[in-house]
């Protein structure tokens, strides 16, 4: 009886040993907005953006991932390669709030439980939600509509990390943003009877945003169990 309950036992943390490995850490990168004002540049981060991140790793390949990172989205037409956006001449600035939930997938074994120097590539994607300041274009001028909005989206990332000790993971990664709206830059107002008035651009495109930057995470947690039989 005593045998059986040890096996139970062992065959219980073995299966979810890995589970119980957990991350916590810190974003810290530079933010870019890609719609109608500004630079057409992909990754071209202008503003510092900040951030908090933990991580269930529920195996080897892929981990539950979540995220809240706070920015300030900036946008110049004179840093754009189009000359009609140069020719405009808009500035645009709005803070951004994001909170985001995914998977994040590994191209090799991540086992945290090794010993070694562990390093994988890794995608990640999920949803996001951001909270961002409303605002529109009047002759020319950023104008506040004194409200805001949440805009929900795809992350679509791509990373590589790497272990520092058993304790600390380093992660270098650049992340794309699509949202649902097309309100992030300006070019379209959340108030319905400004919109056709003052809405500009491509009203058929939504708005991206980019986040590049370096991860730094804690890992804890409970480790396997290894049984002697």
């Amino acid at each position: 009886m005593k045998y059986f309950f040890s096996i139970i036992i062992c065959i219980f943390f073995s299966s979810n040993g890995q589970s119980q490995i957990y991350e916590i850490g810190v974003f810290a990168g530079g933010s870019n907005l890609i719609g109608d004002v500004g630079s057409t540049q992909y990754i071209a981060p202008n503003k510092p953006a900040f951030g908090a991140i933990f991580k269930w790793n529920r195996s080897p390949r892929h981990s539950y991932r979540f995220s809240i990172i706070s920015t300030t989205l900036e946008a110049l037409d004179n840093q754009s390669d189009d000359p009609r956006r140069i020719e405009r001449g808009y500035t645009f600035s709005n803070n951004l709030l994001e909170l985001a939930a995914g998977v994040e997938f590994t191209f090799i074994d991540f086992n945290l439980h090794y010993n070694g120097v562990l390093a994988t590539p890794y995608l990640y994607t999920g949803f996001t939600a951001a909270n961002h300041d409303n605002h529109y274009f009047s002759n020319g001028i950023q104008t506040s509509e004194g409200t805001n909005s949440w805009a929900y989206g795809i992350p679509m990332a791509i990373g590589f990390k790497m272990t520092l000790n058993r304790k600390f993971i380093l992660g270098l990664e650049i992340g794309a943003r699509y949202t649902f709206s097309d309100e992030l830059d300006g070019s379209v107002p959340e108030t319905e009877s400004l919109q056709p008035n003052f809405s500009f651009g491509n009203v058929n495109n939504n708005d991206w945003y980019m986040f590049t930057g370096l991860t730094l995470t804690y890992t804890f947690g409970r480790n396997s169990c290894y049984c002697k039989f």
